[in-house]
């Protein structure tokens, strides 16, 4: 089977402690009354070009910077958007995460150091549900594991 759904993909929180290079195994799940996850990679190109070639520049990407913007319902109840809530008001070191991210076929996985930004834990319009939405985004390249099968 070629497709798989959106909600195969799965996204896990950790808090980040800082002086901690590794992060532990007590994952929390992003998921529950997370509607929608979009995908806010930045890239950072350069357009170069040569006399070896024809005159026509060539796009270098120079960095990337992964990013993901989970949206949904806000719920204070699940552990995982209260540790991003909690995260709201500060600043610096405060604002990092560990990030998880595992592929739709469960193969793949990236973990990695994450900064939160653009928390909204509870708003909208009076007659609708709490809003919840944040960016995630790596402060590096995020290692990328193969996961062995039945895991």
């Amino acid at each position: 089977m070629g497709k798989k759904k959106n909600a195969l993909r799965k996204h896990y929180v950790q808090d980040y402690v800082p002086g901690e290079e590794t992060p532990g195994t007590d994952w929390l799940r992003l998921a529950k009354s997370i509607s929608s996850i979009g995908d806010d990679t930045q890239e950072a190109t350069e357009e170069q070009a040569w006399y070896d070639g024809d005159g026509t520049p060539e796009t270098e990407i120079t960095s990337v910077a992964e990013a993901y913007t989970p949206s949904g319902h806000y719920d204070p109840d699940d552990p995982a958007q209260e540790l991003i809530a909690g995260k709201k008001r500060k600043t610096g070191v405060g604002r990092k995460v560990w990030h998880r991210v595992v592929s739709s076929n469960g193969k793949k996985e990236w973990v990695g150091r994450a900064t939160t930004s653009a928390i909204i834990a509870g708003a909208g319009d009076a007659s609708a549900f709490e809003e919840f939405s944040c960016n995630i985004r790596f402060d590096a390249i995020p290692e990328e594991t193969l996961i062995p099968e039945g895991e």
